[in-house]
C-alpha cells in the first residue's frame, strides 16, 4: 500500500503547482513506470535495443517502444505513451533524435515529470530528464547508449549501468541485460522489483515484423525479474540454434548442424522436444545414424516422445522414412 500513497502523494503535489495538468488528457491515460532503463545500438550489426525494469506492472507495455527502420524509445517516469507511437512516426520521417525529444517536450506540459531517452537507427541518442523527476533521477549517454534512471536507490544506479554496459561482451541484448543487473546491484528503484522488458530490433526493415524484431521479451509480474528475463533470454538463444541448426540441415552441412544443436543443448539442456525435431530432421534426411543416437537420448530422458509422439508424426507424414529404419527407431 505505500507505494500507492506514494504515488498518489506525488500527483496531488504536481497537480497543485501545475494545475493546468488537469485539464488535459493525462491522468487517465499516462500510467506511472518510475524505473530504469538502457537504449543501446550495435553499430556492427545495425542492431537496436532497450531493455527496462521496474516496480510496476508490465512495464513493457508503456516504456519500451522499437520498430526497425526507425529507433528505440523509452518513456517513464509519469509515462507520455504517446511519445511512443508519434516519436516513431517522426523518427521514420527521418527527423534527428534531438528535434523530436524537442517536438515531443514542448508539446507537453507535464514534460517535467517525464524521462524519455531517443535513439535512431544509426546510434544518435538524445535523452532528458524532467526536473521534478522522482530522486535519484539522471542519465548518462555513452558511445552508441544512454542509461537512464528515476526513483533510483542512488546515482550509482546509472553509473554503474553504464559501466557494466561497456565492460561486457556479445550481443546486444546480453549487454543490456548486464546493465540491468548492475543497476539492481547498486540499487536499483527504491521501490523494488515487478516486471522487465528486452527489446531488439533490426536497423532496416524486412517488411515483416516477426523477423524484424530479434528478441521481444516481457516479465510482467516476477519477484525477479531481471533474472528471470535472462533465463528467457538464453532460452531464446537455445531455439535461435536450434533454428540455425535446421538451416544447416537444409544446406546439406550435418556438422555445422550438429554445432548448432550442440550449442542449444548447453543453453538448453534436458529439452527432449528440441533434440527430438531434431531426430525427425535428420531421419528425414536420410541420416540415419545420426537420427538413431538422437531419438535414443530422448527416448531414455522422456519415453512419452515415444510412446504418444512417434505413431502421431508417422501418421501426419511429418516423419517420413523408409518401414526399416521406422522398425529401428521403434525398437530402440
Amino acid at each position: 500500500m505505500l507505494k500507492y500513497r506514494f504515488h498518489v502523494l506525488f500527483i496531488c503535489m504536481y497537480l497543485l503547482i501545475h494545475p493546468q495538468w488537469m485539464h488535459g488528457q493525462y491522468i487517465n491515460e499516462e500510467p506511472f513506470a518510475h524505473t530504469f532503463s538502457i537504449v543501446a545500438f550495435d553499430p556492427e550489426t545495425g542492431d537496436m535495443g532497450i531493455a527496462v525494469q521496474s516496480h510496476w506492472f508490465s512495464v513493457g507495455t508503456t516504456v519500451a517502444w522499437g520498430e526497425a527502420g526507425a529507433g528505440i524509445i523509452a518513456t517513464q517516469a509519469v509515462v507520455n505513451i504517446g511519445f511512443g507511437p508519434n516519436g516513431m512516426a517522426l523518427l521514420k520521417k527521418g527527423i534527428s533524435p534531438d528535434s523530436v525529444l524537442h517536438k515531443l517536450l514542448q508539446a507537453d506540459p507535464a514534460r517535467d515529470i517525464r524521462q524519455l531517452a531517443i535513439l535512431d537507427t544509426n546510434g544518435n541518442i538524445a535523452v532528458s530528464t524532467g526536473k521534478m523527476c522522482v530522486a535519484e533521477a539522471g542519465h548518462q549517454q555513452g558511445r552508441f547508449y544512454s542509461v537512464q534512471a528515476n526513483t533510483a536507490e542512488s546515482k550509482d544506479v546509472w553509473k554503474m549501468m553504464a559501466a557494466a554496459y561497456e565492460q561486457t561482451d556479445g550481443p546486444l541484448a546480453a549487454r543490456m541485460i548486464a546493465a540491468l543487473e548492475a543497476a539492481q546491484a547498486a540499487g536499483g528503484d527504491i521501490r523494488g522489483k515487478q516486471s522487465a522488458c528486452l527489446l531488439v530490433v533490426r536497423k532496416k526493415p524486412t517488411g515483416k515484423i516477426w523477423l524484424d524484431r530479434k528478441v521481444d521479451i516481457r516479465v510482467e509480474d516476477n519477484p525477479d525479474p531481471i533474472k528471470e528475463l535472462k533465463r528467457i533470454y538464453i532460452i531464446k538463444t537455445a531455439y535461435d540454434a536450434v533454428n540455425l541448426g535446421y538451416y544447416y540441415l537444409e544446406k546439406n552441412d550435418p556438422d555445422a548442424a550438429d554445432e548448432a544443436f550442440n550449442k542449444a543443448e548447453k543453453l538448453n539442456p534436458g529439452n527432449s522436444e528440441m533434440k527430438f525435431w531434431y531426430a525427425v530432421e535428420l531421419a528425414n534426411k536420410g541420416m540415419d545414424d545420426r537420427a538413431l543416437d538422437v531419438f535414443k537420448t530422448v527416448f531414455r530422458q522422456d519415453p512419452v516422445w515415444k510412446i504418444k509422439m512417434l505413431p502421431r508424426i508417422v501418421n501426419a507424414g511429418v516423419l517420413n522414412v523408409p518401414s526399416e529404419l521406422l522398425k529401428r527407431i521403434e525398437k530402440l
